[in-house]
């Protein structure tokens, strides 16, 4: 995001700006400077004698941070709490945020040479790749679910989403693989923002995310119903194998997602 000049304090402090201003400045429209207004997030410091809305160089500082927090995916509500803590709180949430970045960076180069080694596979006629050993070491980051197969097999293989799940998972490609670890890392990651700025896990912001973890299991594995969900939430904080698998992504994080995935299936009685 470009930083507009008034936004580095490099005007001067008697400058004023009317939202008409600020929108063709900053590129946000006239609405949703309003809006800001009307819920607390930015709230301009002065007024004209009609009324009317003036912005000063902090309004401004003010906004580009929430845009900020904005394109890192923030609820609003997330962003009025966030600026308006302490100093301290609002470190936490951006050193929060850098480790995510670079996770999705370290993810995003990693999935990039991949692409890169099947384009050249493809190029030579050598066909899909099938997954290897190494492969799933490398997919799930040390988590192999081979290793639970036969746990698996005794405790749901009679069941319609096991073989479900088998019947979608045994065509994934590793790219497929790829992808859905690439789909979970961002829900985790949104989970984790979520929980390191102090966000309720029955709050909209959480039982949206929740919803998107069902989403996911319900496209990649099997159709999995609100009572499901609510079972395997339990599982993540019951076993500890899976907490310390998705606990690995930050601490805690089994049981906010454990209590987010409970209210979402909660929400869903009739």
């Amino acid at each position: 995001m470009d930083v507009p000049t008034a936004f580095r304090g490099s005007a001067a402090a008697s400058t004023r700006w009317t939202v008409g201003e600020v929108a063709v400045l900053t590129r946000v429209s006239v609405r949703t400077l309003h809006h800001y207004d009307d819920i607390g997030l930015l709230c301009p410091q002065e007024r004209t004698d009609a009324g009317y809305r003036l912005y000063g160089p902090a309004d401004l500082a003010r906004l580009y941070r929430i845009l900020t927090y904005r394109d890192l995916g923030l609820p609003l509500a997330e962003i009025v709490r966030v600026l308006d803590s302490s100093g301290a709180a609002e470190v936490a949430v951006l050193r929060a945020q850098a480790a995510l970045l670079r996770g999705h960076l370290d993810r995003t180069h990693a999935r990039l040479e991949q692409v890169q080694a099947f384009l050249t596979a493809a190029e030579c006629g050598e066909g899909v790749q099938l997954m290897n050993t190494d492969d799933i070491e490398q997919v799930f980051g040390g988590f192999e679910p081979e290793q639970y197969e036969p746990e698996v097999q005794e405790r749901w293989g009679d069941t319609d989403a096991y073989r479900q799940s088998r019947s979608r998972t045994s065509r994934y490609t590793k790219a497929d693989w790829e992808a859905v670890r690439a789909e979970m890392d961002d829900i985790y990651a949104a989970y984790v923002t979520l929980m390191n700025v102090g966000t309720p896990p029955d709050s909209p912001a959480a039982l949206e995310v929740a919803g998107r973890h069902h989403a996911h299991i319900t496209a990649r594995y099997y159709d999995a119903p609100p009572a499901m969900m609510r079972g395997l939430a339990q599982m993540w904080v019951q076993d500890e194998r899976f907490t310390r698998n998705i606990d690995r992504a930050g601490a805690g994080l089994a049981a906010y997602q454990r209590a987010a995935v409970t209210a979402w299936a909660d929400a869903q009685a009739p």
